[in-house]
């Protein structure tokens, strides 16, 4: 029996609005995560010779995918699932796309990402980001039918130059 419905194929395409990040790239957040990340590169500092072909001081490849965190004065979606048992603090679906109500059911689990880096964000740039189903395809694994739903994200400046794609999959199956 088949678990992908036309219904489900119908999300192919599908895309999320725009969401801003709710602070530009700035020089103490890129800082703290060069820092975590321990890759205190010098085109990630003050202006310098190293980094003047990008324009002066720039942050590290993923750091646009860590400038969509929760702004100030919005609701905490921990506290809000604090009193549910079942909440695993996972999510189902990123970047403002909509539930695929037909595979609603079937478990989830991370199968992966793929980023493709295209440019530095820039100090004082804002970013924001967009994503889409791609495709939701079905296979046959050896312990029984497995949807793949493969989304893309594209992080982009505010003149819509691109930094960098990520193309996640997921993992749905019956439990």
């Amino acid at each position: 029996m088949a678990l992908l419905t036309d219904a489900a194929k119908a999300y192919i395409g599908i895309e999320s609005t725009l969401e801003w990040a709710c602070d530009p790239v700035e020089r103490g957040a890129v800082r703290r995560y060069a820092q975590a990340i321990m890759d205190e590169d010098p085109i990630y500092q003050a202006d310098n010779d190293t980094n003047q072909r990008y324009g002066g001081a720039v942050a590290p490849p993923l750091f646009p995918s860590h400038l969509f965190r929760r702004a100030f004065g919005t609701t905490d979606p921990i506290q809000d699932y604090a009193a549910d048992p079942h909440f695993d603090g996972a999510q189902k679906v990123r970047g403002g796309l909509p539930e695929i109500e037909p595979l609603k059911h079937l478990a989830v689990m991370n199968g992966g990402s793929e980023i493709e880096f295209y440019r530095y964000a820039c100090y004082q740039e804002r970013v924001k980001l967009r994503s889409r189903y791609a495709d939701i395809v079905e296979k046959e694994s050896s312990k029984g039918p497995i949807i793949l739903v493969y989304t893309e994200t594209d992080y982009l400046t505010a003149n819509d130059e691109l930094l960098m794609r990520v193309r996640h999959t997921r993992i749905r199956r019956p439990l």
